[in-house]
């Protein structure tokens, strides 16, 4: 038995979601062609999501992503964490080094989950919050590998070292398949190399990650 629907809600869906696939905003007869709807239905719509901040009409008229998405998004990272605590546990316990969940925020990375290890002498510290360039790292390296085309044939990891703290050295692997998120899963360690078996690993806790969250 189908579970019954809200087709306005629905619609209000589908509006925020063309407008977060657009750079430039939609006008009201882009979005009614788009919905198959009349336009006084999409001006309804947008008249509605603007009184709770979600929408927003520049001075020509196109729908934008309103700012009150973002207090909405923030209550994402939460959910996210813990979702992918237990792989982050796992994965630090096993190699012996701080793990850490890094998503994509701007045109930064943001490490929204870290988990040290319990039995190693010493490790790196990495806080939650952290954050640095994309390009910079092994969590946002491999965040804008898994952005090329034609990346069935790598390694499925990113290796680097030296580029956030002298000394040490990191991996991560992308997330994949998870709609809306993108991030990576890595860890961070106080070695001139990575050792061999910590990037298969990684891939395997991306996976369980991504797994989590979908």
């Amino acid at each position: 038995m189908t579970a019954e629907t809200s087709q306005t809600l629905d619609r209000g869906l589908r509006v925020l979601k063309l407008l977060a696939d657009t750079d430039h905003g939609l006008t009201v007869t882009e979005l009614s062609n788009k919905l198959g709807v009349n336009r006084t239905v999409v001006y309804r719509l947008l008249a509605t999501l603007e009184q709770h901040a979600l929408v927003r009409r520049d001075l020509g008229g196109r729908a934008r992503v309103g700012l009150g998405v973002l207090r909405l998004g923030r209550q994402v990272h939460p959910l996210v964490r813990e979702a992918a605590l237990p792989a982050l546990r796992a994965l630090a316990e096993d190699i012996g080094a701080t793990a850490h969940l890094t998503l994509v925020d701007g045109t930064e990375a943001l490490a929204v989950a870290v988990v040290e290890p319990t039995w190693t002498d010493y490790h790196v510290a990495y806080r939650a919050g952290f954050r640095h360039p994309l390009d910079r790292g092994a969590a946002g390296r491999a965040i804008l590998t898994a952005r090329q085309p034609g990346q069935e044939d790598a390694p499925g990891y990113t290796l680097t070292h030296g580029e956030l703290e002298a000394g040490a050295s990191g991996a991560a692997a992308p997330l994949i398949g998870v709609t809306g998120v993108e991030g990576s899963v890595g860890v961070v360690m106080l070695a001139d190399s990575v050792p061999e078996r910590v990037g298969p690993r990684v891939v395997d806790a991306a996976r369980e990650v991504a797994d989590a969250l979908r």
